[in-house]
């Protein structure tokens, strides 16, 4: 062919070399948000790993930190720990999708001291999490308090909770109409009894900010991470049926990568079920002998909705997280006259958990009465916006189920906190890393929350979920 034609043709293919370069990205970049099928942005799992902590919500990730933060230097190779996260975006994220809140009021014993070490551990957070070269952890913390409202049904119960909550540490002043009507003027006290006030170490939070610095934290110190999803496990368990006293140990655990059938597995000797809304399903994962898991873990995912709405003339900078006695509940957001508040329908009521749409008449017909009958300025508030989460819900008596499997000997809990887990992460976190690396629980003598409940049938009754 004439010299021109290939002169050109070698031209041509010049300039489509350099486009397919510019394209393609340089290494240790990332392809601008897309990539070849069967690539994927984040790491492969593992062939092995000491500890799998499943879910890498912020319970998850504590777990982790905590593990190796406890493991002690003596050790010449570090513990190996894998945490799993199906969702890295945490779009349907139980920990980034709540209203942050942090209070000492519970009603039961375990809850209050929990609280009392996360609110000294969030006081100190750059002692623990701060990680050297970065800017210090700013959680943006509002000690603006939790203020409960109490019925007469309701007052001697809520005085009772008072006395424990005091004997514990915390600093919870108690109310009477009157001065209730004093402190805040804005408050409707009809048929307010009683109203407990959380005077110190409670408020709200960025609970992405909390996150983002245990997961910081954790990869500084070693932790590994991979996206995926663990669908099922291998276990000693043999094809006989097992009687009732035996036990299995989890050998392997199934890591699929996403929009994919392809699996890892990955070998471990501690696998820690920190699946949130999703713990009790993980329990049901092919694998697990059906016959020692034949006490079901009541941990469910039950939507729940967040409303943010604007009022120029509502409560002001002293407003605190209110809790009324309907359930219903708001804080303020932010100083320009903006609030987020929701509250848990009636147990006949749930909505489909199916997804994370919002039922914007649940507002209209069921929160905007109750708040405007407490708060009468809130009967000209304008809707701005609303999201749902997921509370990890507890069934069986809305708490947390702290510690090893009764029959899958190498599997620990760390779920159904239905509402508080974010606030209690630093401690569930430590809690379960104690029992791991030390066989015990040494800070807190969480064994109450533990497996044995279930099968007792004997709840333990949380009267502060909100």
């Amino acid at each position: 062919q004439p010299p021109h034609v290939s002169a050109e043709l070698g031209q041509t293919l010049g300039r489509l070399g350099q486009t397919l370069r510019d394209q393609v990205p340089a290494a240790g970049s990332t392809w601008g948000g897309w990539l070849p099928p069967g690539i994927h942005p984040d790491p492969r799992p593992p062939d092995e790993a000491d500890v799998v902590v499943v879910g890498g919500g912020v319970v998850g990730w504590s777990v982790a930190y905590w593990l190796k933060m406890l493991e002690g230097r003596f050790r010449r190779h570090g513990m190996r720990v894998l945490v799993v996260e199906r969702d890295p975006t945490y779009s349907r994220a139980s920990t980034v999708l709540s209203v942050g809140g942090i209070r000492q009021q519970f009603s039961l014993l375990e809850n209050i001291q929990m609280s009392r070490f996360s609110a000294s551990f969030l006081r100190n957070i750059n002692e623990y999490l701060g990680v050297p070269n970065e800017p210090p952890i700013d959680i943006q913390f509002q000690p603006s308090g939790y203020l409960f409202l109490a019925s007469p049904e309701g007052a001697a119960e809520l005085e009772a909770t008072v006395r424990l909550q005091r004997e514990e540490g915390a600093q919870v002043a108690l109310l009477s109409p009157t001065q209730l009507k004093e402190k805040f003027p804005w408050i409707n006290t009809e048929d307010v009894a009683v109203a407990s006030y959380g005077l110190e170490d409670e408020g709200w939070f960025d609970p992405w900010t909390l996150l983002n610095a245990f997961r910081r934290k954790a990869t500084s110190l070693g932790v590994q991470n991979c996206c995926g999803e663990v669908r099922a496990f291998v276990t000693s368990a043999n094809n006989t049926i097992p009687s009732a006293a035996e036990s299995a140990r989890i050998k392997y655990v199934h890591i699929y990568m996403p929009d994919s059938l392809e699996y890892q597995p990955v070998a471990c000797s501690i696998v820690v079920n920190a699946a949130g809304a999703w713990a009790g399903k993980l329990l049901e994962a092919d694998g697990l002998p059906r016959e020692l898991c034949q006490t079901p873990l009541p941990i469910q995912p039950r939507k729940r909705y967040v409303f943010s709405w604007h009022c120029p003339d509502g409560p002001g900078l002293s407003c605190p997280f209110l809790v009324d006695t309907s359930g219903a509940y708001f804080r303020r957001d932010g100083i320009a006259g903006n609030y987020l508040g929701g509250m848990s329908p009636p147990e006949e009521e749930e909505p489909d958990p199916s997804d994370l749409s919002v039922d914007h008449d649940y507002f209209q017909e069921q929160l905007w009465p109750r708040l405007a009958r407490r708060v009468p300025s809130f009967e000209a508030l304008r809707v701005r916006g609303a999201w749902a989460g997921y509370y990890d819900y507890n069934a069986f008596d809305r708490n947390g189920v702290l510690g090893p499997h009764p029959r899958l000997e190498n599997l620990f809990l760390a779920a159904g906190f239905s509402g508080h887990g974010l606030q209690h992460s630093p401690a569930a976190g430590r809690a379960v890393a104690e029992l791991v690396v030390r066989g015990r629980f040494e800070s807190l003598d969480l064994r109450r929350l533990g497996w044995a409940r279930l099968e007792d049938g004997e709840p333990l009754r949380e009267g502060g979920v909100v």
